[in-house]
């Protein structure tokens, strides 16, 4: 990073060339972001041809780990000391944007984009903190309510390490914008809201325990 503490770098690769006023490079806004979400998009080169992945990742400080199993190929690629490039993105909608013409139709955004060189976790104090984190992403608290990972099961399981370092946020929070021209038109226009719910949980048949307390805070 360069420049305030507060922010990361601007690259070629991070500056958007369309909607620049919808990008940011502050920190806080873009773990806000990673933070909300627990499924991102792995972007990789396997044999010469781009190949993206959904997974699910964590964000620890300025580290994001990416979950895999051992054989699967980014997690292959990212050993050594030269590890894999890579791009990750993150994208939440929060609205779908209605216009009175087809080519206005948009969406309401966040989302982040982030390069570099991913590196396996092979240290095994990090690869429990980014376990632990892993499963918190998802359900915070949850990673102390459950048995940890034994040795067979921490044996196919790889995760994988990105900086952050080259990485921007883009968001879109606007309402429908149509041309001056069509504003007339007799056709509905706005925004329809788009959220996460969160329903009520339903135990397994094997459960005898009560809902436990960070299970209730999460679904409200």
């Amino acid at each position: 990073m360069s420049g305030s503490a507060a922010s990361y770098s601007r690259t070629p690769r991070t500056t958007p060339t369309r909607y620049k006023e919808r990008a940011t490079w502050e920190q806080d806004a873009i773990h806000a972001i990673l933070d909300a979400g627990y499924l991102c998009h792995l972007g990789f080169l396997a044999d010469g041809a781009p190949v993206v992945l959904p997974t699910i990742y964590a964000r620890v400080g300025d580290r994001l780990y990416i979950h895999g199993s051992t054989g699967s190929r980014p997690m292959r690629g990212a050993k050594g000391d030269e590890g894999l490039p890579v791009c990750v993105t993150v994208t939440l909608v929060d609205g779908l944007v209605l216009t009175k013409s087809a080519f206005n139709h948009s969406i309401n955004f966040r989302s982040v984009v982030a390069h570099g060189t991913a590196h396996q976790v092979t240290d095994p104090e990090e690869l429990s903190v980014a376990l632990d984190a892993l499963v918190d992403q998802t359900v915070p608290g949850r990673s102390a309510e459950v048995r940890p990972a034994n040795a067979k099961e921490l044996a196919a399981t790889a995760v994988i390490r990105l900086v952050l370092d080259e990485v921007s946020a883009k968001t879109r929070a606007d309402d429908a914008d149509d041309d001056e021209e069509d504003l007339g038109l007799p056709h509905w226009a706005g925004v329809v809201p788009v959220t996460t719910v969160y329903g009520t949980p339903v135990p397994h048949a094997s459960t005898t325990v009560p809902l436990p307390a960070h299970l209730r805070d999460f679904t409200g």
